[in-house]
């Protein structure tokens, strides 16, 4: 009974974790080519060439345009994210005949998805999503324009493109500043989300912003930005090197 006590214990750390495995290369692969094509569209339209060196503002625009249509693809696996991770499982009972006396309300992602689309309809899936537009779009911005501007600085005169270990770096930094910036909106998000279950606390964003700094401070905006931005620098590094590495292959190709 203990070994079975601590392995569900232990599980518990990856609730919700199937679905943003399962979506999380998907989305970041449609994030690096919607903002890679409004970029070309945007050079296209104000300079009459796309190879044109984008400004600090296009790269910006370009960045929150890519956010907002990130929004559409990931709210629903946000909200089924934060249901099963805040569900109260029952727990095995010595005083039950069973392991289990009743099933959680949630049984997996799917399950979750249909169940809110069932009590809440559609709306339910997208819940919070007025925070997660704010999140990603102004994340989004941050994330590409500080990769940029990174990169630049990082580039010895004279070389048109970053050395491997400039990409790097401007990866890993331009994850942790986007994650401070999407932190609060995350924090108010999450909050939201998990107010479909039992009776609703917040009537909206402000609301919800109102009512979490009286109660528990400024410092409620900023929590789990630590863990985040660890998370954030190795997974960025890795996510940009391969980005470049792409761009530099289909360069070469196309040669």
């Amino acid at each position: 009974f203990l070994n079975f006590f601590c392995t569900y214990q232990v599980l518990g750390f990856y609730r919700g974790v199937s679905m943003t495995v399962v979506m999380a290369s998907l989305i970041s692969s449609l994030s690096f080519g919607i903002y890679k094509n409004f970029l070309y569209n945007i050079c296209r339209l104000r300079y009459g060439s796309a190879n044109s060196k984008p400004s600090k503002l296009d790269i910006s625009f370009a960045g929150a345009a890519t956010g907002a249509v990130r929004v559409l693809l990931i709210a629903p696996a946000e909200i089924a994210k934060v249901r099963l991770q805040i569900q109260k499982d029952p727990f095995p009972s010595t005083a039950s005949p069973h392991l289990l006396a009743t099933k959680p309300k949630y049984q997996g992602a799917m399950h979750c998805l249909r169940t809110i689309v069932k009590e809440e309809g559609l709306r339910g899936l997208y819940r919070g999503s007025l925070a997660l537009l704010y999140r990603d779009c102004h994340s989004s911005a941050m994330y590409f324009l500080s990769y940029s501007v990174l990169c630049d600085w990082l580039t010895p005169v004279g070389q048109d493109k970053p050395g491997m270990w400039a990409v790097l770096l401007s990866g890993g930094s331009a994850g942790v500043l986007a994650w401070g910036a999407a932190t609060p909106m995350d924090v108010l998000k999450s909050r939201m989300q998990a107010d479909g279950e039992g009776q609703r606390k917040y009537s909206g964003l402000m609301h919800c912003a109102r009512d979490s700094v009286r109660k528990e401070g400024l410092r409620v905006l900023f929590k789990g930005l630590g863990l985040n931005s660890l998370r954030a620098f190795p997974a960025n590094m890795v996510i940009f090197f391969t980005y470049e590495a792409v761009l530099r292959l289909g360069e070469r190709l196309l040669k």
